[in-house]
């Protein structure tokens, strides 16, 4: 196959990749199967995190196939620490998280469902700079790595897959949440912090007691 080839597959693969990731985390989809099949309800999450691991070989066998060299080399100043702000970052955000229900072993565990696509709105610090915090750390980490023309193409393909799925998600948030939602995706920028724009820690406490009113019995 010829790098040009190789390119074209890599992009094609990473793009039918946040296609199907999309599909599958979808409501549609979700509700589909919660009416055709119940009982499946349980392991759905569980089902939906083992499949997005698996369907990530073929685009990074792909990637990794590209033979060219690195296109640039960030210094070992910006690339050594912005990779360990990225994954502490990641790690420390943790805390805010049940990291048994992310998975979906609590629902597989307890055979019980989830009643709505999310329990309860997550404002940890990081969210108070920007909405999607693990999407901003993992584009941290990748755009300060040494990229290939083969890593070139598929971060700028992750790249526009999270940016369009956060809007996505961003849907569901503001159909659960609600006007909070509204408020607090006014408040802050998406992706990229900005020094002028982020929420104090009292006003995010204001809006997790806004959503927790205003989210649907369940």
């Amino acid at each position: 196959m010829s790098e040009t080839a190789l390119l074209a597959a890599i992009v094609l693969a990473w793009g039918l990749y946040g296609a199907l990731h999309s599909w599958l985390a979808g409501t549609g989809l979700k509700n589909r199967v919660g009416r055709s099949w119940p009982g499946l309800m349980p392991a759905y999450r569980l089902f939906f995190n083992g499949l997005a691991v698996v369907l990530l070989v073929p685009p990074l066998w792909l990637t990794w196939l590209y033979p060219g060299e690195p296109l640039w080399h960030w210094p070992a100043w910006i690339a050594w620490p912005a990779a360990v702000a990225a994954v502490a970052g990641y790690l420390w955000s943790l805390r805010w998280y049940d990291g048994m229900d992310f998975l979906g072993l609590r629902q597989w565990r307890n055979r019980k469902a989830p009643a709505g696509w999310r329990d309860h709105l997550v404002l940890s610090p990081l969210h108070r700079f920007v909405r999607h915090p693990w999407y901003s750390l993992g584009l941290l980490y990748l755009w300060s790595r040494d990229l290939n023309a083969g890593w070139l193409v598929a971060v700028m393909a992750i790249t526009a897959y999270l940016v369009v799925g956060s809007r996505l998600e961003e849907r569901k948030l503001v159909e659960v949440f609600g006007e909070s939602y509204r408020r607090y995706r006014d408040k802050v920028p998406a992706l990229v912090p900005l020094p002028w724009r982020f929420l104090r820690a009292d006003e995010a406490e204001q809006l997790l007691r806004l959503a927790a009113v205003a989210r649907p019995p369940t």
